[in-house]
């Protein structure tokens, strides 16, 4: 099993997404819209070598972590995102009611 890559993690509000560096490069990344408190979750991405090792795991739980340390909300549309909440439903209180991903993670 290969180990889990030291990633970077941020936000990169110029390109409306949340990236994720291994070693000075990107590695994956979250696309989102800001808008009136909330984030619109898109697309989740891991560019190709980078797959299978918890990068986008990673990055999700960064978002949320972040959402919730800024007092967000998030809408999604991404399906990655809709099945890491259904894994991990402490989190569905960040989920904005009636926006898409609401009724089920």
């Amino acid at each position: 099993m290969t180990p889990a890559p030291a990633l970077s993690l941020t936000d990169a509000p110029e390109r409306s997404r949340y990236e994720a560096h291994e070693a000075g490069e990107l590695a994956g990344f979250v696309d989102y819209r800001a808008m009136r408190g909330r984030l619109t979750i898109i697309h989740t991405e891991v560019l190709q070598g980078r797959e299978g090792r918890g990068v986008a795991t990673r990055l999700a739980r960064f978002v949320l972590d972040d959402v919730r340390a800024r007092g967000l909300r998030i809408v999604i549309v991404c399906p990655f995102f809709r099945a890491y909440l259904a894994r991990h439903p402490r989190d569905l209180d960040l989920v904005l009611a009636g926006g898409p991903g609401a009724d089920r993670p």
